[in-house]
């Protein structure tokens, strides 16, 4: 008797194997988009023969300890990056509630209950011998429930929640790189506004003595009203621009205590620092294909294809029959001491399939739905890829153009330059007046700004051009991602695609 009910477990079993065996994954199997072409090379001329750059960390590149210091604390206390990983939390979470679609539910109950039963009721409780009117029931005992994933709705549930997260982490990537950029570009900001201030302090004050010098020729005759008016409007035009510069500073150095998940003022100190000029110049780029792999955005919008083709999957499986099965068991007496005798076991196993016959089209219409929503996809991922590329073409184009104009300001600042050694000498053997001295200064501290101005124009632009790269995200740190597709791929399935 014992040995023919082993049999038939055995043989429940293997079919209970038999039927999951069988059973398939519907939805399309997800597969990557096409290649986009990128064309055969960076329409501008680049310089790769240079050493190549680290783009995971390319502001050391620029050999700014204090830079280095800032950018080191945002990464590690900005405010925007802290929520990205909270949201990769998040997409953790509702992944592992996707895979919990795996194992059956259990739920534990126990009660004890006390009630009186009418002797007027359906039950003739006073003719019946041992039955009394007031009874204490004490239950104790479990219920369970397994909906077996016969058509893969689970699997293409959770493949969808782990593209998601993967998603949500390639979405991390591009915080990080965004404020990276940001830091380094408010604190180039903040420098190249010093310079620029102190440029323009010495144009006021140059002018400022030309125009004491004016005055003094006015009260001799030897210059006219209208020399004193020019050159004190020149005066006042240039001094108009300080208090706009003095805005620009404080502006640069209260953003970055906020980028650094600080109070504004944090980092005010650095208005009395100073820091040598950054050295710009061309930079090797590699390849343009490479933007598809360091691109966040591009990684994140073909994780989100991904994710919308697996809930085509999810959507498709509604059209089939669903196979649940139901068990509880546990304890009920009357008497606490006798609840766990084994005459007081209960127990029922229900298997149920259901199938919706008749909805209405509603899940035809949403697999219809699934399915245009993954070809929105697919064509965010094709402009994703394409707007990469735009984005670093005009970067380059503009940081390169922009390197130009620096190397023509530098030209026309040693031409100033050496002009007005010209005049100093010209000055003390007495050949030229002391306003025409004054004069060639002026064009000095002119040069001086405008080569200033666009030299931190071309370092924003640069800034701009890692950016545009993908620079910043390090591929050795960001292995989360790879352990959980990893993990994935092991997990053990008898279900093939359908």
């Amino acid at each position: 008797m014992i040995r023919s009910s082993n049999f038939r477990t055995r043989a429940a079993v293997t079919a209970l194997s038999a039927l999951l065996l069988d059973a398939c994954t519907v939805g399309p199997d997800y597969r990557k988009p096409p290649a986009v072409d990128t064309g055969r090379g960076w329409t501008q001329p680049t310089d790769d023969e240079q050493a190549q750059i680290d783009l995971a960390t390319w502001w050391t590149s620029l050999g700014d300890p204090a830079l280095d210091r800032l950018v080191g604390t945002a990464l590690s206390d900005n405010l925007d990056l802290r929520q990205a990983q909270a949201r990769i939390s998040e997409a953790r979470a509702l992944r592992d509630r996707a895979a919990s679609g795996y194992a059956p539910s259990v739920n534990a109950s126990g009660s004890v209950t006390q009630r009186r039963q009418s002797e007027n009721g359906p039950l003739p409780i006073g003719s019946i011998p041992g039955l009394e009117r007031d009874q204490t029931i004490y239950d104790a005992g479990f219920d369970a429930a397994w909906e077996i994933d016969l058509f893969g709705k689970t699997r293409r549930s959770v493949e969808s929640a782990r593209a998601s997260m993967q998603a949500a982490q390639d979405d991390a990537d591009g915080v990080r790189i965004s404020v990276t950029a940001e830091v380094a570009r408010s604190y180039l900001t903040l420098r190249g506004a010093q310079r620029e201030l102190a440029a323009r302090e010495a144009s006021v004050q140059t002018l400022q003595q030309t125009l004491d010098l004016v005055r003094r020729r006015f009260a001799l005759g030897d210059a006219a009203q209208a020399d004193v008016d020019t050159t004190q409007a020149r005066l006042a035009a240039a001094d108009a621009g300080l208090p706009d510069i003095r805005a620009r500073l404080r502006a640069a150095a209260l953003g970055l205590g906020v980028l650094l998940g600080a109070p504004p003022e944090r980092e005010l100190a650095l208005l009395n620092t100073a820091a040598p000029e950054v050295a710009l110049a061309p930079i090797p780029l590699g390849e343009r294909a490479d933007i598809l792999r360091r691109r966040p955005d591009i990684r994140a919008a073909e994780r989100r294809l991904a994710a919308s083709t697996a809930d085509i999957g999810v959507a498709t499986a509604e059209l089939f029959p669903k196979l649940s099965i139901g068990a509880s068991g546990g304890f009920q007496s009357l008497g606490l001491g006798s609840l766990f005798d084994p005459a007081s076991q209960a127990f029922s196993i229900m298997p149920l399939i259901s199938w919706r016959v008749f909805d209405g089209g509603r899940v035809r219409a949403e697999i219809r739905a699934s399915e245009a929503r993954q070809q929105q996809a697919a064509l965010a991922y094709e402009q994703a890829v394409l707007t990469a590329l735009g984005d670093a073409e005009r970067a380059l184009s503009n940081y390169y153009l922009a390197l130009d104009a620096v190397q023509r300001q530098g030209v026309a600042l040693e031409a100033a330059r050496r002009s007005y050694a010209h005049a100093q000498t010209r000055f003390k053997v007495g050949d030229i007046a002391l306003t025409d001295l004054l004069a060639e200064e002026g064009v000095v501290r002119d040069a001086e700004d405008a080569y200033v101005r666009t030299h931190t124009a071309t370092a924003i632009e640069l800034i701009a051009l890692f950016k545009a790269l993908g620079g910043g995200w390090d591929a050795h740190t960001a292995t989360a991602d790879a352990r959980d597709q990893a993990a994935g791929k092991q997990r053990p399935s008898a279900q093939t695609g359908a």
